[in-house]
């Protein structure tokens, strides 16, 4: 199955989770935001798709993203017999966090758009950005603290978000190594980054709902390392969708991460094969004006779609075996996989 075909095969259940869980979470959202300066809100609620520049209701086709953190947040408290309700509190601090962590990595990357708006920082500016950025990391660790069971899930919290500035910090550097040689990124440095950037919060989304709920820490363990192979298995995805994805689809341009000369897992894939179209695509990625469709298709030649393709049903298999360790309830189990299923192969 080809990247595209892997984000258009979404299964029909989750949108259903993710809707159920945004109406759920919403009210408690919006309240916790409602809460910090007018100004700083103002640019939170920007953030999160709800308003326009100057605090007008958002236009159609805005969007705060899916909710997936907030869908695992509220399963993960299912999971173990609780009602959703009882994840609300991890639901919002994992919003609040995610937005914290997007505001932050725009700037830092110079992205001037996200989800098709001009990002928060090209809205207000850098340093009104980082504040805001601020104010809702303060905001999600204020929210756990009066939850029940504050202390156990602001540890877990605090834990993924080392993880998430070591991996932040790993794909910083990583592009300024070179492409080939003793000191270039190996695919199994990829794979320790894309866990700490992007699985430490899925998993501990669902652990601390987990926590929320009831559960015993080695159930919440299992949610977490669910998560950890999940955001691996997302990551790689999505740098396939940034090679060889449809833009209709994915609502990125074609071979923009090429033009971007981004160290991801395909490209990283291809260049340790042993072949002579791995050697051809080093040289070209040396070269100041490397034509992107002629990298893409010497990525594809050297194995890198076969290699990402494989590791992300890998990484699948390993969250889905995570998952059965957790044993949850028939119907949230069908739900928390619709859920895996749904990051894998989806529509960015």
């Amino acid at each position: 199955m080809t990247a595209t075909a892997m984000a258009a095969a979404a299964p029909v259940g989750a949108p259903r989770v993710l809707g159920r869980s945004r109406a759920l979470v919403r009210p408690a959202l919006e309240e916790a935001v409602g809460r910090l300066h007018p100004w700083v809100a103002e640019m939170a609620a920007y953030s999160f798709g709800w308003c326009e520049v100057g605090g007008a209701p958002a236009g159609v086709g805005a969007s705060g993203g899916k909710g997936v953190r907030q869908a695992l947040a509220v399963l993960g408290a299912e999971a173990v017999g609780a009602s959703g309700r009882a994840g609300v509190p991890a639901a919002v601090a994992v919003e609040l966090v995610h937005a914290f962590s997007l505001l932050h990595d725009d700037i830092m990357d110079g992205d001037p758009a996200r989800r098709r708006r001009p990002a928060v920082w090209k809205a207000y500016g850098t340093g009104p950005a980082v504040l805001a950025g601020d104010a809702l990391f303060a905001l999600a660790v204020e929210t756990l603290a009066a939850a029940p069971a504050g202390p156990r899930t602001v540890r877990l919290l605090s834990a993924a978000l080392n993880d998430l500035v070591r991996g932040q910090a790993d794909d910083l550097l990583f592009t300024e190594r070179p492409w080939t040689g003793p000191e270039r990124v190996r695919p199994g440095e990829y794979r320790a980054m894309a866990e700490h950037k992007t699985g430490s919060l899925l998993g501990c989304s669902a652990a601390m709902g987990a926590v929320l709920g009831g559960a015993p820490r080695s159930t919440a363990a299992a949610l977490d390392r669910a998560g950890r192979h999940l955001g691996i298995a997302f990551q790689v995805v999505d740098d396939m969708l940034g090679v060889w994805g449809d833009p209709a689809v994915t609502g990125k341009p074609v071979h923009g991460d090429l033009r971007e000369r981004k160290k991801t897992f395909p490209v990283l894939a291809a260049l340790d094969a042993p072949l002579p179209a791995a050697r051809r695509l080093a040289a070209l990625l040396a070269s100041d004006a490397a034509d992107p469709e002629e990298a893409a298709a010497l990525i594809d030649e050297a194995g890198g779609r076969t290699a990402a393709l494989a590791e992300a049903h890998r990484c699948l298999g390993a969250a889905e075996a995570a998952l059965a360790e957790a044993a949850p309830g028939a119907g949230t189990a069908r739900e928390l996989r619709s859920l895996l299923d749904f990051l894998v192969r989806r529509d960015l």
